[in-house]
């Protein structure tokens, strides 16, 4: 059975967190059940709009050996969500999925710790486009080539601008670490059409 880290920074986006976890909720009913489990670096969380959360397992460096794919929601600056996601504990983190060529998904400004950590320097991404463009202006100077697409893939990353592609980027990671057949499947349970 395959295992996706979902990491959780102060201020995240719930919305965006909540995608990975019903779509991989979801393949416990499907043809190929992944496990989803949540980490962060408090032992409780505010998201952006105040809800409290408490992470399931506790942070470690290591958690890269347990893992095959790494997943990590957007959040407000206001809310704190960087005090976590730059945070180098996790940034060292990140390079260790890399360095093992694990899937990397992050949704909107989740792209921003991927590239603060060296991983996207010289590679495709994309991050949240409103906001006259800073937060894409940030990702170039951390050495990304920013697309204008709502989704970017480059490699083993998958990149995004926003909550509406927070569904697009769960299943591209579950493609990512099944096959197409079962995201079919698990967008059948969920009654998405497209």
């Amino acid at each position: 059975m395959k295992k996706v880290l979902l990491f959780l920074a102060q201020g995240f986006e719930a919305f965006e967190a909540a995608a990975f976890t019903d779509v991989f909720g979801w393949t416990k009913y499907s043809n190929e059940f992944v496990k989803l489990e949540t980490t962060s670096l408090r032992t409780e969380l505010k998201c952006t709009w105040s809800l409290i959360v408490k992470p399931e397992i506790p942070f470690s460096e290591k958690m890269f050996e347990n893992y095959d794919a790494l997943a990590i929601p957007g959040g407000f600056e206001s809310a704190g969500f960087y005090e976590d996601a730059f945070d180098e504990r996790f940034l060292q983190l990140i390079r260790k999925f890399d360095e093992q060529k694990k899937p990397i998904a992050a949704i909107c400004v989740g792209a921003l710790p991927v590239a603060k950590s060296g991983v996207l320097k010289n590679r495709n991404a994309t991050t949240y486009d409103l906001d006259e463009g800073k937060w894409r202006k940030k990702l170039s100077d951390l050495g990304a080539n920013v697309k204008n697409k709502s989704l970017v893939v480059d490699k083993n990353i998958i990149t995004s601008t926003g909550p509406v592609t927070s569904l697009d980027v769960a299943f591209e990671l579950l493609e990512m670490l099944t096959n197409k057949k079962n995201v079919e499947t698990v967008k059948k349970l969920m009654r998405i059409t497209n």
